[in-house]
């Protein structure tokens, strides 16, 4: 492709004007039969205009991709960061985070999913855990080790941001061993405009999930803002029109302002009783943003669910 490219009027005279001066000045090499010819003029000779009009075609032409580059998307100088949140002390499948599937641990798959994504400055794993440290270290991962206090992984990464610089935190639960590169971008294309705070994502819920309270659902309106999140059945098809399900995804994005708002406030009364921390922001009149992404996942909080992921990561 072309070094640059003219798109301003101006520029292309401009560039044009001096393109043709540098050729008068070389005409002698071009199509002057006898170089010491003052009196030479450039529009006789035909070589010349070839010349000219090549050139002039070359400037006013915008260059073509090749079909082989990729689609490149550019954060425009925002800093993301992703943390992992990941306790040992899980109560519905112990020790998860540790746990094999498929030949590496939970905290494996879901830390190279999120590293795999270019769009990042860093990737922390938050715990509280002596022994995840430990393996993370093993890995070279960055890791913090974080108050053991905590009551959800939004907290952690609000304790991770207190000492991280960052535009955009990038809050993907450490049960999430799906997570791929087009999580993250998504998250952050919805992160690009100023006045969104905090972002999450969902998925058309596939027909085991409609009706299983381990997968949240959401409902949305017309301008893609969460209006509920819910274990239960939403919509209620009342009337049997077949309404479309989005499953809630286990991934966030948060601006600084956010974490500090959300840890500020106590806990809501719709947070426990799903016992679903996004609730907080919702009954709070904070707007979460979400972005729709094919890619389904599987959180981690069961044996089942560890079946599960290990038969698709074997049929990939």
């Amino acid at each position: 492709m072309n070094g640059s490219l003219l798109t301003g009027g101006c520029d292309v005279a401009h560039a044009t004007e001096s393109s043709l001066h540098d050729l008068r000045l070389s005409k002698s090499k071009i199509c002057s039969p006898r170089p010491n010819d003052s009196e030479f003029q450039f529009a006789r000779c035909p070589r010349f205009a070839s010349c000219l009009w090549t050139l002039t075609w070359a400037l006013l032409t915008p260059p073509i991709p090749l079909a082989t580059e990729p689609l490149q998307f550019t954060l425009d100088g925002m800093k993301a960061i992703a943390v992992i949140p990941a306790r040992l002390a899980s109560t519905r499948l112990p020790r998860k985070m540790l746990r094999q599937i498929a030949g590496q641990t939970l905290i494996a798959r879901v830390y190279n999913g999120v590293r795999s994504s270019p769009l990042l400055d860093d990737v922390i794993v938050a715990t509280d855990s002596d022994e995840i440290m430990q393996v993370c270290r093993q890995h070279g991962w960055h890791a913090k080790m974080t108050s053991a206090a905590h009551r959800s992984g939004t907290e952690r990464v609000h304790e991770v941001s207190d000492s991280v610089a960052a535009d955009v935190y990038v809050n993907v639960q450490g049960d999430e061993p799906l997570t791929r590169a087009e999580h993250i971008a998504a998250l952050l294309e919805l992160m690009k405009n100023p006045d969104v705070q905090v972002g999450t994502l969902k998925t058309p819920a596939a027909a085991e999930d409609v009706n299983n309270p381990n997968a949240v659902k959401v409902v949305t309106d017309t301008a893609g803002r969460a209006l509920y999140f819910s274990r239960a059945t939403i919509p209620y098809d009342r009337d049997s029109a077949g309404p479309r399900y989005f499953k809630h995804l286990g991934f966030y994005a948060y601006r600084k302002a956010a974490l500090d708002r959300f840890c500020g406030l106590p806990e809501s009364a719709l947070e426990r009783t799903e016992r679903l921390e996004q609730l907080r922001f919702l009954e709070n009149g904070i707007a979460i943003h979400v972005a729709e992404t094919p890619y389904d996942t599987v959180g981690v909080d069961t044996e089942e669910d560890l079946r599960r992921v290990e038969a698709i990561l074997r049929n990939e």
